[in-house]
């Protein structure tokens, strides 16, 4: 499986959670040049939020 992780060349928002009891983690690379990364359920919430708020499709390319 290829690395899904979003980089400057492939943009987006990757979010992980292997199991129920572990913490949620997520990486963002927006085409504005924005990035973040969050670990741990409520973090990864908001990066979510913010990322679709104000990144992504949220402000066009």
């Amino acid at each position: 499986m290829p690395d899904l992780a979003p980089t400057n060349n492939a943009p987006g928002l990757h979010i992980s959670k292997p199991s129920p009891s572990e913490p949620a983690t997520a990486s963002a690379v927006c085409h504005c040049g924005a990035s973040a990364t969050a670990k741990g359920d409520a973090q990864v919430g908001a990066l979510i939020a913010g990322w679709n708020a104000n990144h992504g499709a949220a402000h066009g390319k």
